[in-house]
Formats: structure tokens, sequence, C-alpha cells
């Protein structure tokens, strides 16, 4: 089977975050429902950086996290018609590690990997890259609720 690369307009129709909060460029699923690898452009102009910092631009480590669990949650969404249905909502974060900063100019690859499912609860696996270079790893977990 062929990897599908997924871009915004796709996301959206999955996802309900929007700017300034939408942390993915395009999304490839390598493995329907359980693999996949989200993309960010990280520019200067991303509000943030107005605060964080003004002299020396760093993405904070807290939205590199929520790029991964947003990429968990488009992932985990393609695994089945009906969780398009649901939401994905996050529950915690394991096992944190920042490796280096990320700052404008970067693309983030957010790799994300269902390691198990329990009911409705699921944990996954994420290590984000720029060029190649491990910048973040951390243990997702997320749970699959009711539409509001």
């Amino acid at each position: 089977m062929e990897n599908k690369i997924y871009f915004i307009d796709d996301i959206m129709k999955v996802l309900p975050h929007r700017y300034p909060f939408l942390f993915l460029d395009k999304i490839e699923i390598l493995e329907k429902g359980i693999k996949g690898i989200g993309y960010k452009n990280v520019t200067v102009s991303e509000p943030f950086f107005q605060g964080h910092f003004p002299s020396k631009p760093i993405m904070p480590g807290v939205l590199q996290i929520e790029a991964m669990a947003q990429t968990a949650a488009f992932v985990i969404a393609q695994g089945d018609d009906e969780l398009k249905q649901h939401d994905v909502l996050f529950m915690g974060v394991d096992q944190v590690k920042f490796r280096r900063q990320v700052i404008p100019g970067d693309t983030l690859e957010m790799h994300v990997e269902k390691l198990k499912q329990h009911k409705n609860v699921i944990v996954c696996d994420s290590k984000t890259y720029v060029n190649g270079s491990l910048v973040c790893q951390a243990q997702l977990t997320a749970m699959i609720s009711e539409k509001q």
C-alpha cells in the first residue's frame, strides 16, 4: 500500500484546531491508524516568537508536544472512518526529552506510532526530528470521546 499524503484542507476536516493553534502543514500516513509523520514549517512570523524570545526566537517545548499530539490524533482518526466522528483528546505526556532548540526555518517531522489501545485510551510513541536530528521525544496518551 502506498503512503498517503494529507494537506491542510484534509487536516482541518478531521482536527478542530485552527490558526494560530494548528501546528501541522501536512501529514503522511505510513500505516493507516497506526503510524504517520506530521510536518510543520516553523517561520519567524509565528505569533509565539513575539514573546519567546524576541532577540532569540525558540519554539516553546509545549508547542512541540502539541504538534506531536495533533499528528497522533490525525493518524489515529485515519484508522477508522467512525473515529472521524469522535474527538481524540490529549490526556497525558510521559518520558519527555528535548534534545535541541527549534528555531525559525526548521521543518519539524513528528513521527508517531500507536503502541497500544485499551478500550478508548490510546498510547503513542512520538519523536520529532529536524533534518534527521532528534529534537524531542515523548509518549502520548489520548482518549477517544464522543464529539461535542
